[in-house]
């Protein structure tokens, strides 16, 4: 029996060894010695014993035995070799008994490479084993900076904590995603329970992802398990069945594919032209009496305690007066409270064809009720955020703080100035960023102090400012109700224990929400998803009217004129904040001079200007709605080469 089992490895090793060939690879299997110095391996950290998964064994420690093996394992040498004894009889060992014995193995970013036991792996894949166990080395890469390297020492932290080495990511952030996602706070140590749960999870998911065509997409299993938990949840892998999971997957498959685009957003920066097309949404919106449209927005909160609701609601409440009789418009509150998917549902279910969920923190209830109902349009206040059933809008609000920062700068001759900042997500640090170099463009020398009020609240936030010698301090970007709240909104003046409002930015909602209804109303909306493959994010600004900023009467007449020229400028495309030469803390240049960062990289922003004094806190530090908010759309450390910027 043996005999026939090697003859049919050997046309195995035979058939990959000719693929290598014509697709102009190399045939033999992956030697560590050619790309990992013997000192390197010298210093590598005994991890014993780990059961190891067999598509991870790659290669060979040495070149010794490479040419007797073709790259998938399976032996290139003649049927009457020794070496072909040998296999043979390791062959009915393990069909009489099974291999026991562990193989000696160097583990480099996540692949193994045997330094004893080559055999075993050979006849161990030839029967499709899973795993083999493994005495391991572990040889760290030299830490350059690099996309593949970072994301190495990111799975690292996660298997210190974890001891899982099964799952892949492409994306920097996706390990801590994950911890998250399973309701563990990064650094968390797994249970064996845990980690036996998690490995059955993957091992149904993966016969799910590849049963509807896994294997055909560049994406990992990892990549596409992310996306099924961030809609579905991770209990649902527990707890469906094998074909609930294959059904389920095939549902979010537009989700899971694109996962495999190396840029997933389409970034509108504007309001699209009207178009009349025919697609999904005609069999949702009406193509008769414009009345019948409904619109529901939800809310987190309510407006009575929260600026930013009570922003929106003014924005509905706008939008019914303009498309009076053509559009009826309902609110939801507190939607946090509760279940927000059971709010949601319940709002699609009295009718309503169009939701706004206006917090990010509503954006997985969003996604999955929009895979749930796939008639429904629903949107979600965000950014950056890569899911192709949803859409997201949010303003380019650091053109508004830009303008501001150069107020700031104008005022503030040699003091400091200033800056709290709610929460670390996507938009907030382009924010502080354009604000400092709005100040650096007029007075070069002056510091931007950054405070952060989900660390004990904004006014331990304003005090610690006001301690180190601040008088400009920009504050909230939303006014609340109480003039007390009020006076703490945009810029001010704190000086002889009196506040003076100088500057405000402020969100047009209902701008927005008009805008975004007219596309809805004319097709123009079907008509971008039906031209795209991507996630569709608006990310509209001053240019739409969708920001703007509000000037006290109580600057100078030469700051206005300031301020003024900077929006017409902005407006006009003639002025851009992120224009370089940029450089970040530390004196790390990003930008060249008269480069310009792309939306995508001043979305994913994740550093400070040089001018910014402070830092972004760790998600620990957070307040609890701080680290749910953050938990949903904040800033991960990125490792991506911060340069690709367009001249």
């Amino acid at each position: 029996m043996p005999v026939y089992y090697y003859s049919d490895a050997l046309k195995q090793g035979q058939k990959e060894f000719r693929a290598c060939v014509v697709r102009g690879e190399h045939p033999y299997l992956p030697v560590l010695d050619d790309f990992v110095s013997a000192e390197r391996q010298a210093r590598g950290t005994d991890l014993g014993l780990v059961s190891v998964p067999m598509e991870l064994v790659v290669g060979t420690v040495s070149s010794g035995r490479t040419t007797a093996f073709a790259r998938n394992f399976m032996p290139l040498s003649g049927e009457d070799s020794e070496f072909a004894t040998k296999w043979k009889h390791l062959c009915k060992a393990h069909l009489d008994e099974g291999i026991r014995d562990p193989i000696k193995a160097y583990e480099f970013m996540n692949r193994y490479y045997v330094q004893e036991g080559n055999k075993r792996v050979s006849v161990l894949k030839f029967f499709g084993a899973d795993r083999v166990e493994a005495n391991v080395i572990r040889v760290l890469p030299e830490r350059n900076g690099s996309r593949e390297v970072e994301l190495y020492y990111e799975f690292l932290d996660f298997y210190q904590c974890s001891k899982v080495n099964f799952i892949e990511f492409s994306k920097p952030g996706s390990y801590v995603q994950l911890q998250r996602l399973l309701g563990k706070a990064p650094g968390d140590q797994w249970t064996d329970e845990e980690r036996r749960d998690f490995s059955a999870a993957c091992y149904y998911f993966r016969r799910a992802y590849e049963a509807n065509g896994g294997k055909r997409l560049s994406t990992t299993v990892g990549d596409a398990m992310l996306a099924y938990i961030q809609i579905y949840g991770y209990p649902s892998l527990r707890q469906a069945g094998e074909d609930e999971i294959k059904k389920l997957v095939g549902k979010v498959w537009e989700e899971i594919t694109l996962q495999q685009e190396p840029a997933p957003i389409d970034v509108k920066l504007a309001p699209s032209e009207e178009k009349e097309k025919d697609g999904l949404l005609s069999k949702v919106l009406p193509k008769g009496r414009p009345d019948e449209l409904k619109v529901a927005f939800i809310h987190d909160k309510e407006p009575d305690t929260s600026g930013w609701t009570y922003g929106h609601e003014l924005g509905r409440q706008y939008v019914e007066n303009v498309f009076q009789g053509e559009i009826e418009t309902s609110a939801y509150f507190h939607a946090t409270d509760t279940d927000p998917l059971e709010l949601i549902e319940r709002a699609i279910g009295e009718g309503n064809t169009v939701v706004f969920t206006t917090s990010p923190r509503l954006l997985p209830a969003s996604l999955r009720a929009a895979v749930d109902n796939p008639k429904a349009v629903i949107l979600n206040c965000s950014l950056n955020k890569p899911h192709r059933y949803i859409r997201t809008y949010y303003a380019r609000m650091y053109e508004a703080k830009f303008i501001i920062g150069a107020i700031a700068g104008s005022l503030a001759g040699d003091e400091p100035i200033g800056y709290v900042c709610d929460y670390p997500i996507f938009g907030q640090v382009a924010g502080i960023n354009a604000f400092a170099l709005g100040v650096q463009a007029v007075n070069p020398r002056s510091r931007v102090y950054l405070e952060w009020y989900a660390l004990g609240g904004a006014a331990a936030a304003s005090q610690r400012l006001l301690d180190r010698g601040a008088k400009l301090i920009s504050s909230m970007d939303l006014a609340k109700l109480s003039d007390r709240m009020s006076k703490n909104m945009g810029l001010f003046l704190i000086e002889d224990g009196k506040q003076t409002g100088l500057a405000m930015p402020v969100w047009r909602w209902g701008v927005y929400y008009e805008a975004m209804l007219r596309q809805i109303r004319s097709r123009t909306f079907q008509a971008e998803y039906s031209e795209s493959s991507k996630a569709l994010n608006y990310y509209w600004g001053l240019s739409s009217g969708v920001v703007d900023v509000l000037l006290s009467e109580k600057l100078p007449s030469g700051t206005k004129k300031l301020a003024s020229l900077l929006r017409r400028s902005i407006c006009a495309g003639d002025c851009d904040p992120f224009r370089g030469p940029l450089t970040a803390q530390g004196g790390a240049e990003m930008l060249g001079e008269d480069q310009v960062l792309s939306p995508e990289q001043i979305m994913n922003m994740d550093w400070l200007a040089d001018n910014v004094v402070g830092s972004i806190p760790a998600y620990e530090e957070l307040d609890d709605v701080g680290q749910a908010t953050v938990g949903v759309m904040g800033v991960e450390p990125s490792t991506q080469d911060k340069g690709g910027a367009r001249a």
